[in-house]
């Protein structure tokens, strides 16, 4: 992960026996794997924390799009209300074409002739 060989870890368990001594080697390990279990699990939590807030962000994000666009909708419903339907006017063909024409039968016998040329 980092890069490190064993022969640098080697060389750096010789330092700390040559500093440390042989008695106070192992507890100075222990303590040691202690505090990187600590900064491991401290590390962890505020990643999940923050992972937790950027979900909550994003969530609070996509509640806020979808409340402008409701006040977008309804701000064009009221600027543009729909419009009744116009009545129609006494130049334009009534609404109901059977009322002011005879009907025509259902099934003719015939069809019409084209005029025939002299």
């Amino acid at each position: 992960m980092f890069g490190i060989s064993f022969s640098e870890l080697l060389l750096v368990g010789l330092v700390a026996l040559l500093v440390l001594g042989p008695e106070r080697l192992p507890g100075a390990a222990r303590t040691a794997g202690l505090w990187i279990g600590r900064l491991k699990r401290s590390f962890n939590s505020i990643k999940m924390e923050v992972e937790r807030e950027i979900g909550a962000d994003e969530i609070r994000r996509q509640l806020h799009n979808e409340h402008i666009l409701s006040m977008e909708q309804e701000a064009r419903r009221i600027l543009n209300p729909q419009t009744p339907p116009a009545q129609p006017s006494s130049s334009e063909a009534p609404a109901n074409p059977t009322a002011s024409t005879p009907a025509a039968p259902a099934t003719p016998s015939e069809p019409p002739q084209p005029p025939r040329a002299p």
